[in-house]
């Protein structure tokens, strides 16, 4: 945790996470594909010590069944290697049997080892409702299936005996023999825009996490999630998830986001967002709604610009400015109730060196305490 001048003391600490490219979403130039960008155990391990040597405090771990590697087998791989960072691992519900899942957290929890203050492990999951390889579920089974499944492990991981008669899933089984080193389940964060998504993640999720926005909509949802989440009895956490351009000067910023699409085919942007298995889900189709609402240059609104999206299903929006515009925007974010950051930038290893440099340390930040 850090803050280079006394204006960040004021702000409470967030956690700052960066992404590794494992579903083959590595570019210098958007569209342009790169054999030495293209994920692979050597380049997204790269991208994940970069990381942890910058000083972020968790790494997202993303999932997906045509693109890329393997994020379990990856995570388990790089989990040794890791002194301190957290890993934010990705599953999508549905390709696990539940008792098996848990067993899988609670092994990868064990293989990364505890926090600095011995308290528990260094393990999140990411939770993904989609529809699974062969598979066509309506919403509401599919998010009331991926409420199941959380209930489950939070009812598995803390060690205790399940008795779980629901529609999807029906077990009664002993607690597992190998737990978490905190003795409970780690945080859930999980993220989705319809109606169904947002009340599977009031009922069960500990961090709603959510694309790109407006300023306006991002208090909009987060203020219609802490109400969705009282009704249960619960608090939510909030995380936000962007891509981010730093420079030393706007234009320079400006400048590199122009770079980053000057060779990028439209054709070619719309083919990699329907690669996707959520590319068409409400949270996909609001990222679209962003980029028709930009202007000319497309930004959406101040330093929000939405150039990514054209050659991305889902966070489409990049923060683009200079270290103090940047770090205004986050705070921004934190004075509208967000408590992380998931952000990322093309290429993924040179712009998580850059934000590292130039704004993490002005930010008092430190992993979320669930």
């Amino acid at each position: 945790m850090s803050d280079a001048g006394n204006a960040g003391a004021a702000y409470p600490p967030c956690e700052v996470s960066w992404f590794s490219a494992l579903c083959d979403d590595d570019y210098e130039f958007l569209g342009v594909p790169d054999p030495m960008l293209k994920s692979s155990w050597e380049h997204c391990r790269n991208i994940v010590l970069a990381a942890e040597e910058g000083g972020f405090d968790n790494i997202l771990l993303p999932s997906g069944y045509e693109l890329g590697i393997d994020t379990t087998a990856f995570a388990a791989a790089i989990a040794p290697m890791l002194r301190r960072m957290k890993l934010l691992w990705a599953t999508r519900i549905g390709e696990d049997w539940p008792p098996q899942l848990a067993r899988r957290i609670a092994t990868l929890d064990r293989i990364l080892g505890p926090n600095a203050s011995g308290t528990g492990g260094r393990l999140n999951i990411n939770v993904i409702s989609s529809d699974m390889p062969g598979e066509k579920l309506a919403s509401a089974p599919r998010y009331g299936r991926a409420t199941e499944v959380m209930s489950i492990l939070k009812t598995l991981l803390s060690g205790q005996a399940l008795d779980h008669q629901g529609e999807h899933y029906k077990l009664k089984l002993d607690p597992p023999r190998i737990g978490t080193l905190s003795g409970k389940c780690p945080a859930l964060y999980f993220g989705g825009l319809s109606e169904d998504a947002r009340e599977c993640a009031a009922q069960g999720c500990d961090v709603f996490l959510m694309w790109p926005d407006t300023m306006p909509n991002v208090r909009a949802l987060i203020a219609d999630m802490t109400a969705r989440a009282a009704k249960f009895g619960r608090t939510l956490k909030f995380g936000y998830r962007v891509h981010v351009i730093v420079r030393e000067s706007e234009d320079e910023a400006r400048a590199y986001a122009a770079r980053l699409v000057s060779k990028l085919d439209d054709e070619i942007g719309r083919a990699i967002r329907e690669q996707s298995r959520d590319a068409h889900n409400v949270g996909v189709l609001r990222q679209a709604a962003l980029r028709d609402a930009a202007g000319g240059d497309g930004f959406v609104e101040d330093n929000l610009w939405t150039g990514i999206g054209r050659a991305r299903s889902g966070c489409g929006s990049a923060i683009v400015g200079d270290p103090d515009q940047v770090l205004a925007k986050l705070r921004a974010y934190q004075d509208a109730g967000i408590d992380a950051f998931i952000l990322s930038g093309y290429p993924h290893a040179a712009e998580a060196d850059l934000f590292a440099r130039h704004v993490l340390p002005r930010m008092n930040h430190a992993a979320l305490e669930i």
